[in-house]
């Protein structure tokens, strides 16, 4: 939790403590999870949306196409993402009726998939 120091007023960060954040009634909007980490770090609100702006370019250049495919939020996740190929039309058997079914041709796409970290697990 942060404590405002001696000095200059500047709030301390105890990083070996948990920070106390009183649970919210439904979900935070962008401008309250900026406020409440600008309070508690002792930061500007547009200093918070920076690092929240830099985090979400690290994170594209991570998964984009020349990146490792894989990004993690240190503590909290590992986001990963799966490049599926485009599938062709193709014959089947429909596995509940047994009759012939045709399974229409899907496009390539991207798969986003977010795992949590143990940190992040225990928390909840």
């Amino acid at each position: 939790m942060a404590t405002k120091s001696k000095k200059g007023g500047v709030p301390k960060l105890d990083l070996t403590k948990p920070v106390k954040v009183k649970s919210a009634a439904k979900p935070r909007s962008k401008s309250e999870v900026y406020t409440l980490v600008a309070d508690h770090v002792g930061i500007s609100r547009k200093q918070v949306a920076g690092v929240f702006h830099v985090l979400g370019s690290v994170i594209r250049s991570d998964l984009s196409k020349g990146g490792p495919g894989i990004a993690t939020v240190p503590g909290l996740a590992r986001i990963r993402v799966q490049r599926k190929p485009a599938t062709k039309e193709r014959h089947g058997i429909n596995p509940f009726t047994k009759e012939p079914a045709i399974f229409k041709a899907r496009p390539a796409r991207n798969v986003v998939r977010l795992r949590p970290l143990r940190a992040l697990k225990e928390m909840v």
